[in-house]
């Protein structure tokens, strides 16, 4: 039988494949935008309910409230890291990602339909709180489960780039977040409207986007790394498993230091600084970190696809430098410009070298661990150190400014993500040293 006759046949399988593969990843991460949209839809809508569960005539103290119901979900994606990565590794990864979006889709609903302050008293507050804590542990067990499925549905060639579309749907969904607040605020209700009922719209909005991001997850097909590992092996997921990598363990928190910590301060805190330390108004604020956000965006897949070719390491290395000599000069300098545009490049150029980083960051994680404890490898360690480095950054910042000496946090950040480059610039390179195909 000639050539001719065979690579036809050959051409339609490996078509099929890569087709089945985007289809996969694709589902995989709309549902990761979903979570990621309903999370920051707290942050974005804060302003506005916060008088309905928190009545205290000071707006300050509201906001306070609300940002510390906020930082209560860091807490908690530790446990959701060790939840449903233990799922994820016991009983795999399609179960443990359709039960993490479901979980947000109840947090969100419970948020949307909760009676306010004035009509149950404190048990508003307090059926909030439990929503956050939900949120939070559906989030904190996403990553983990959402990491492990991207790596091991791509193919070895192309997981960096396939792998980047994690963070690509995490600043989506912060993005998706913002989109809704414009359209509500310019085109559809009044501030008044916005106050009294409105604020309910986006969550349940992210409540029907979960349900629809749940039906999709179910119908993922498992990875073939996990039904390999659980035909040559019995499935582990354990704590006691996990603890056989100490080393993995410790590059993990220390690969995610610095990384995290420059994450939230370009994201989350800087919607804070740009309003408060540079003054500019709310819309000049809004279409500043919007533009940067779609920026970064685009980033993210250009550095995943460069890292299958060059490795992991130099662009992990090249964060670990550009971030500890750039990062003080350029929050010094965007702190005394009065441009919005000069804002809006001074932060690109943050996302340059952050980038570096975020775009690469679930890869390496996945490409340490062996089949058996992937997920919970990967979640647990991140969701510890993303609760003590990255949630405290907004606030170790803002906590500097209060003592009149906002330039320490450049310097804090400036000296995490030095802490970070020690690492990077010891561990061996993933790509290279791969442990993707290892069951034990």
């Amino acid at each position: 039988m000639s050539d001719q006759t065979i690579n036809p046949g050959r051409e339609h399988l490996d078509r099929h494949d890569v087709e089945r593969r985007v289809k996969a990843i694709f589902i995989g991460s709309v549902g990761n935008l979903v979570e990621w949209y309903d999370f920051y839809a707290y942050t974005a809508f804060a302003l506005y309910f916060a008088p309905a569960f928190f009545p205290n005539s000071d707006p300050v103290v509201q906001q306070l409230n609300a940002a510390v119901l906020f930082a209560a979900t860091f807490l908690m994606r530790p446990l959701g890291g060790w939840l449903f990565g233990f799922i994820a590794d016991r009983h795999g990864r399609r179960l443990s990602l359709t039960l993490s979006v479901l979980c947000m889709c109840f947090g969100s609903l419970m948020i949307a339909v909760t009676p306010t302050y004035a009509s149950i008293g404190i048990a508003a507050p307090a059926i909030l709180a439990l929503a956050r804590i939900i949120e939070g542990l559906s989030l904190g067990g996403e990553y983990g489960a959402s990491a492990t499925y991207l790596s091991e549905v791509a193919d070895a060639n192309h997981r960096g780039f396939y792998s980047s579309f994690q963070y690509v749907t995490l600043i989506g969904g912060q993005l998706t977040a913002i989109i809704v607040l414009l359209l509500l605020q310019k085109v559809f209700l009044t501030p008044e409207e916005l106050k009294q009922w409105g604020w309910r719209i986006p969550f349940v909005i992210g409540a029907l986007l979960a349900i629809f991001a749940a039906v999709m997850r179910r119908k993922l097909h498992e990875t073939d790394a996990f039904v390999e590992a659980a035909r040559l092996t019995k499935p582990t997921g354990s704590i006691a498993g996990l603890l056989k990598y100490p080393k993995e363990l410790l590059l993990v928190v220390g690969l995610t230091a610095g990384g995290t910590a420059a994450f939230y301060t370009f994201t989350t805190y800087m919607q804070t600084f740009v309003r408060l330390s540079v003054g500019l108004t709310p819309d000049q604020t809004t279409m500043v970190i919007f533009g940067s956000l779609v920026f970064a965006t685009l980033l993210q897949p250009l550095y995943g696809a460069l890292s299958d070719r060059i490795g992991r390491k130099p662009l992990l290395i090249f964060f670990g430098v550009a971030g500890t000599v750039s990062t003080v000069p350029i929050l010094t300098v965007l702190k005394e410009t009065k441009s919005p545009f000069a804002a809006f490049l001074l932060i690109c150029a943050a996302w340059i070298f952050v980038a570096g980083y975020t775009s690469i960051n679930a890869i390496v994680k996945a490409e340490l661990f062996p089949t058996n404890v992937r997920a919970l490898g990967v979640g647990l360690p991140y969701a510890i150190t993303v609760s003590v480095f990255g949630g405290t950054a907004p606030a170790v910042a803002l906590y500097f400014k209060s003592l009149a000496h906002e330039d320490w946090f450049y310097y804090y950040l400036s000296g995490m993500i030095c802490l970070s480059l020690i690492i990077y610039a010891t561990m061996r390179d993933t790509k290279h040293q791969s442990a993707m195909h290892r069951h034990e």
